[in-house]
């Protein structure tokens, strides 16, 4: 269990990737905003806390290991990283820019601490699967709702399952939302906890905005040691930015001059609440 003082920092870590993250899509004027803020409580708690990493060694043989299954959120990494130290800040400026080291999607050749390239979605919960059998190290994934609608995720949890891949947790950002639409109306997860026990899984449901839950069952699924984990994460897409909340279709938005004012004013509040956790 976390004291205050260290959930104080996971949440002020939360909300610097938020920060950080955004600012780089508004210098872009277009980014996947949605599929990143539903991610940042996440990633804050395992950065913060539970992944094994050193950024002055980004290839530290007994890290712990960590796969985006769902790329399209790799600005949301990046500023992980770099908050982290693993580069400068600056280097956010140029995503997917001409010459970057930080592409839309994440790419192991390009980004100190990115442990696998990943952007076709049903592909990377497959790469972690095998990285969990190949390794001792605990491996954690974030595949997205709808990207389980690939069947190849599917096979890569039997698998895991069969294996008893106990250093494996797979985390379920379940924001309900999708590129085209909401989920429901596209192809419905039904109850993603039940299918995930029925594969064999231990299957956590949890608030995927309140970092204090988010480490309790990161705590419970590390300390299995029979069987793979999975983490429902309960998510709101865009959650932390109301600007973004509020657009229905926000997997990718392109700013006009209001949503650019929107946000920024999401920013300075983001700011605000920052400094209230100093």
């Amino acid at each position: 269990m976390q004291s205050s003082l260290d959930l104080r920092q996971i949440e002020s870590f939360n909300l610097s990737i938020k920060k950080e993250m955004a600012t780089a899509l508004l210098n872009m004027g277009y980014g996947h905003f949605g599929g990143c803020l539903s991610v940042t409580e996440t990633l804050a708690c395992l950065y913060g806390r539970y992944l094994k990493h050193d950024p002055a060694n980004p290839q530290m043989k007994d890290r712990d290991l960590f796969v985006l299954s769902k790329g399209h959120a790799g600005p949301a990494l990046y500023a992980t990283l770099a908050l982290r130290g693993f580069f400068d800040i600056s280097w956010l400026k140029t995503i997917n820019a001409n010459g970057t080291n930080l592409p839309s999607h994440a790419d192991m050749q390009k980004t100190p601490g990115v442990d696998m390239t990943t952007g076709s979605l049903g592909q990377g919960i497959s790469c972690a699967t095998g990285m969990a059998a190949g390794s001792d190290s605990n491996v954690f994934t974030i595949v997205g709702d709808g990207e389980l609608q690939e069947g190849q995720c599917w096979e890569a949890i039997q698998f895991a399952a069969h294996h008893k891949l106990s250093n494996l947790v797979v985390f379920v950002d379940n924001n309900k939302r999708q590129l085209d639409g909401d989920i429901n109306d596209i192809q419905a997860s039904f109850d993603l906890q039940k299918k995930f026990e029925s594969f064999g899984f231990q299957s956590l449901p949890v608030d995927g905005g309140n970092v204090e839950a988010i480490c309790l069952v990161i705590e419970q699924a590390i300390a299995t040691n029979d069987r793979p984990t999975a983490i429902i994460l309960d998510t709101e897409k865009g959650q932390g930015m109301q600007s973004v909340v509020s657009i229905s279709a926000n997997h990718h938005l392109r700013l006009d001059d209001n949503l650019r004012a929107a946000i920024e004013a999401d920013i300075a509040l983001l700011d605000a609440k920052i400094e209230e956790l100093k």
